[in-house]
């Protein structure tokens, strides 16, 4: 039997200490975009522009003066107001300042 007993440290996963542990940075900070209008394309071809209002660590959105946009103009757009945006399905995030569409150069 090990002089240890349980719960001793024996190493394994995890690291050492919580005091050494690097804390974890956001690849995105959102809060730089609160009450600033975005763009936000979602799984399924479709894509929205509003207000960003908050947001949650899962990429949980809540945006307002909500506008719906579909791939290729399939279907016209439609206003939504308020919206929750449920992270999974959230694919890109872009600020709609300085936001211009170009011509696709592999398109025929």
């Amino acid at each position: 039997m090990s002089s240890r007993g349980r719960g001793g440290h024996r190493g394994g996963r995890g690291g050492g200490r919580p005091e050494e542990r690097k804390k974890r940075e956001a690849i995105l900070n959102l809060a730089l975009y609160v009450d600033k209008s975005i763009r936000v394309t979602l799984q399924g071809g479709r894509a929205v522009t509003g207000t960003l209002k908050g947001y949650d660590q899962l990429m949980n959105l809540v945006m307002d003066d909500v506008v719906e946009h579909y791939e290729n103009n399939e279907m016209p757009e439609r206003t939504l107001g308020l919206v929750v945006l449920r992270g999974p399905n959230v694919v890109l995030i872009s600020p709609t300042d300085g936001l211009a569409e170009i011509e696709n150069p592999f398109a025929q």
